[in-house]
């Protein structure tokens, strides 16, 4: 399926290149390039500040409170580092494929026989 926005997903290849251990090292890595270090969280603000840092100045804040709100677990406007991996995790259709195996690796989840 096409992405409108131009997305690739890059992140299956990641997994297999870094493994489990590795990937979830460099999600929480853009975790951190992402969130306002004064609270530890992504908001709103510090997402537009750093997109734009980084060179994503295409997104519109439209978009980025939709980012936002599709993460937010917990309702608190903001996302803390398990609700930004989880939400990577969904935005894969990649890792959705594996994401049972993927989370297991990665002790996030147990599976009982």
């Amino acid at each position: 399926m096409d992405d409108p926005y131009g997305f690739e997903d890059h992140f299956p290849s990641m997994m297999e290149r870094l493994g489990a251990e590795g990937f979830m090292r460099e999600l929480c890595n853009g975790f951190c390039l992402l969130m306002d270090v004064s609270i530890g969280l992504i908001t709103y603000e510090s997402l537009k500040r750093n997109t734009m840092n980084l060179g994503l100045n295409d997104l519109r804040d439209d978009e980025l409170i939709y980012m936002l709100a599709e993460g937010d677990l917990d309702g608190d406007g903001a996302l803390n580092q398990m609700e930004f991996c989880i939400l990577m995790f969904r935005l894969s259709p990649g890792l959705m494929d594996g994401s049972k195996q993927y989370m297991d690796d990665v002790g996030l989840i147990h599976f009982q026989p």
